[in-house]
């Protein structure tokens, strides 16, 4: 039996990004894809969205609805691998410049919750046939934004006395969690009890998060530490108990990689392209990345390399605390992303006190990312906590030994380099257990001494880079999940 499934996200790869989320809903889909399943995409109208979809055409016309006036359901294609993608076309909702959910001065608009609503409440209608010619049996929602799509389909199922579709959620991040004021619940045209504790209501607010671990039929979030993680207080972001009521139906199941975008073999985003057996293009690329951000060009320095949001979940306070150890040993960093206005100018300081051995750049671009991920020799992920991660997943690829927290994901995915680790030919990367100065200090130390062994560096890269966190294994787990529930 061939499954039918919807993925409705709020962003994919390569439409549009602003993180993890986009990488995973333009990934796994047509992984699933491959292994037979019948899978199509739901996303709100955004510019960037519409604009790189083809053959676009109209599916339904749904006229006035959280108070934007004539939305349409569209339906095109993603031109780089074909995929069915259904977009929503809500002009005075979603079409603005810049971030899909903050203004020009970064605040969050104001009408989000009617934005975020209008995506899930779509995906419940196309559970009941709104494409006449397609209705998926699973509704796949991921994070927030979509997660009032599972309290749609069981208004639905209530209203009219059978189930649509089946309904999985995935937390990518707990920690964001779609909060509103109770009093625009009564524009999200749910049934007036589902605003209770046993509901979307959330400490007297109202939360999207909520909505979707409350009334989906499954839970998943992105790999098995912060599965056990998120059912703590200290992790559970107030929701642990409901986690913990519901520990039978979550599931952690790791992110993958798209080895078609993240490979330094066939990458042509880099100066040189290479591979575990052939690493001399590495060394090139790390000679341009010196070059770009004007460091010294040292061969020999450990560039330590960081892309990621500039805040604390990311654990840059921490590396800035440890930044003087890295430079007392003749090593490098780069740095590049942005976030809290503090952490770029404590960054850019040292960067300004140190400019042959420091640099920082803020913003984002995905050529400059991958450029820095296959130069750098340590890639940097002290998170404070970490669903998942992706970046170490990259760092890995590229031979870029990942320096991380253990934490989440990361814990899940990086071996460190103790010297019960070196001797079974295990290691991966630099781990640190507690979330301190000393212990990155320490981790970082460590880099440096195994740096120093030039063999054994070697063949950690190498055991690095044939690491395969690819989406195989995660996409069967999913397509089980699919078929348990269908």
């Amino acid at each position: 039996m061939t499954i039918r499934a919807l993925h409705v996200a709020s962003e994919l790869y390569p439409l549009l990004k602003t993180g993890g989320l986009a990488d995973v809903a333009g990934a796994l889909p047509p992984a699933l894809i491959e292994r037979g399943a019948d899978v199509r995409v739901l996303l709100p109208g955004f510019p960037a969205v519409l604009a790189g979809l083809a053959d676009l055409r109209t599916v339904a016309h749904l006229g006035r609805r959280f108070d934007a006036p004539n939305v349409t359901l569209e339906q095109g294609t993603l031109p780089s691998s074909d995929l069915v993608v259904y977009v929503i076309r809500a002009d005075s909702l979603y079409d603005r410049p810049g971030n899909p959910y903050l203004d020009a001065e970064h605040v969050p608009y104001g009408d989000n919750a009617q934005r975020f609503a209008l995506l899930g409440w779509t995906a419940a209608q196309l559970a009941q046939q709104l494409d006449p010619t397609w209705a998926p049996q699973i509704v796949h929602a991921h994070d927030w934004h979509a997660g009032l799509a599972p309290a749609y389909l069981k208004a639905a199922e209530r209203q009219h006395g059978k189930a649509f579709a089946h309904s999985i959620f995935t937390v990518h991040n707990l920690a964001y969690q779609g909060i509103f004021p109770a009093h625009l619940f009564g524009q999200l045209a749910l049934p007036q009890d589902f605003f209770s504790m046993h509901g979307v209501e959330f400490y007297g607010q109202l939360s999207f998060l909520k909505a979707g671990l409350y009334y989906s039929d499954r839970i998943t979030t992105v790999s098995p530490t912060y599965a056990r993680e998120i059912q703590t207080l200290a992790q559970g972001g107030g929701l642990d108990a409901l986690l913990r009521h519901r520990t039978h139906d979550l599931s952690g199941i790791l992110n993958g990689v798209d080895y078609t975008v993240w490979n330094p073999k066939t990458d042509n985003l880099l100066p040189e392209r290479y591979t575990s057996s052939v690493l001399s293009g590495k060394h090139a690329c790390k000679a341009a990345l010196q070059k770009r951000f004007g460091l010294a060009g040292k061969s020999d320095a450990l560039l330590f390399g960081v892309v990621s949001r500039l805040t604390e979940q990311k654990g840059l306070d921490l590396l800035l605390a440890a930044l003087p150890e890295i430079i007392k040993r003749g090593g490098q960093l780069v740095v590049f992303g942005t976030g809290d206005a503090a952490l770029e100018k404590g960054l850019q300081r040292v960067a300004h006190a140190h400019p042959e051995s420091v640099a920082v750049e803020l913003g984002f671009d995905e050529a400059l990312a991958h450029a820095i991920i296959a130069g750098s020799d340590v890639v940097a992920v002290p998170s404070r906590f970490e669903p998942c991660g992706l970046t170490q997943l990259y760092a890995l690829a590229y031979g870029s030994l990942p320096l991380v927290h253990r934490v989440g994901g990361l814990a899940d995915t990086v071996v460190d380099a103790s010297l019960e680790n070196l001797a079974d030919d295990l290691t991966t990367g630099f781990v640190f257990e507690r979330f301190e100065p000393e212990a990155l200090g320490a981790a970082i130390r460590r880099a440096f001494a195994l740096y120093a062994r030039h063999s054994e560096w070697k063949a950690t890269q190498r055991r690095a880079m044939r690491q395969d966190f690819g989406w195989g294994a995660s996409a069967e787990r999913y397509l089980t999940l699919y078929r348990e529930l269908a």
